[in-house]
């Protein structure tokens, strides 16, 4: 068993070896520490071939494709400002206020891809894909050309959540019925009422 190496010297290694590439190492703070590698949407498919084909990496079966949902949040924050203030007299006068503001952070979707080498028997290295948003920006490039594992797992990613991915073989939905509307693993996700004929939950 090969030892693998660490997210950070994989980074390395994919910024050496694939120029321009953009890669981040997302921390896991869990007991796992399973660390991630958030790869820019221009080089995905080249840093994949690379991972694929490293003689110390051969990263050359992909187990696990699935999608994740990030909804829109809302951060709020106390800010210190002044404005002028009618006094007692009736003249405007400049006092300090603090006020709160509201800020709108865009959410948006994940791919995420596990992968291990089966003839070093390491793994698994952990990628991500995010799209731009969660209504118009849902395209993803697809790694299906590089693991064909990945084919069907995409297709889940697309059925389900809306990831849409560029390259992909056969990008049809494989568990919804084609006139479905909608993507009901995503987080605000609203089943129509005539789930209740099936569920027996309303709405």
């Amino acid at each position: 068993m090969t030892p693998l190496p660490s997210p950070e010297e994989i980074k390395t290694l994919i910024e050496a070896g694939v120029p321009g590439a953009t890669v981040t190492v997302i921390a896991n703070g869990s007991p796992s520490a399973q660390h991630s590698l958030l790869l820019d949407h221009e080089h995905a498919r080249a840093v994949a071939e690379f991972l694929r084909d490293h003689a110390e990496l051969k990263l050359d079966f992909c187990s696990l494709v699935t999608g994740v949902d990030w909804p829109d949040t809302e951060t709020t924050a106390k800010v210190k400002g002044k404005k002028l203030v009618a006094g007692p007299d009736g003249v405007e006068q400049e006092q300090e206020v603090e006020e709160t503001r509201k800020t709108k952070v865009p959410g948006y979707l994940e791919a995420v891809y596990h992968l291990f080498s089966m003839g070093k028997k390491h793994g698994p290295v952990v990628l991500r894909l995010r799209t731009a948003n969660r209504t118009d920006g849902t395209h993803l490039p697809s790694l299906t050309p590089v693991w064909r594992s990945a084919e069907f797992q995409e297709r889940e990613a697309f059925d389900l959540y809306g990831i849409v991915f560029d390259g992909h073989p056969d990008l049809r939905r494989i568990l919804m019925w084609d006139g479905f509307v909608d993507y009901p693993m995503r987080k605000d996700y609203v089943p129509p009422e005539d789930d209740i004929l099936v569920t027996g939950v309303k709405a």
